[in-house]
């Protein structure tokens, strides 16, 4: 695999369904480790990947996660077309959540998807517009 062409995978993520939730990034684990990445990588991209994931689920009805594997770098775009991010300042807060009371009680929505997003990752874009949707760009490099 050379640096310019990546190996692209697409996933759909449902919305409001926590029965599939998590079964994109099960499945981008078992295709980085097919492929030889290093476990920290793989745990890296996995959990940023789960966390968007189920952010979608919650927050915006679902929407695609495209992954793109490159030698040097693993990037996931995850686009989706809910309500967007009023405040992203406030929504990278520890503990800052608008999940709702019910998903609250299924265990999600403590408010920490983003700030785990950011952790996990070497790069975080967020392109949020309200009324349309938000696009995160995650981009984790591995170690050498």
């Amino acid at each position: 695999m050379d640096n310019s062409t990546p190996l692209t995978y697409s996933f759909t993520v449902h919305g409001d369904d926590f029965s599939s939730a998590g079964e994109a990034s099960v499945q981008v684990k078992k295709i980085l480790r097919s492929i030889g990445f290093d476990a920290d990588t793989i745990r890296r991209v996995s959990i940023a990947m789960y966390e968007a994931e189920i952010n979608m689920v919650i927050h915006a009805g679902g929407g695609v996660a495209d992954l793109y594997v490159y030698p040097d770098r693993i990037v996931i775009v995850l686009t989706d077309k809910g309500p967007g991010i009023a405040d992203i300042g406030l929504a990278m807060s520890e503990g800052y959540s608008t999940a709702p009371d019910n998903i609250r009680s299924l265990g999600f929505g403590a408010g920490m998807g983003l700030p785990n997003i950011k952790r996990y990752s070497d790069n975080l874009d967020i392109d949020s517009k309200l009324g349309e949707g938000t696009k995160l760009t995650i981009t984790v490099i591995p170690q050498r």
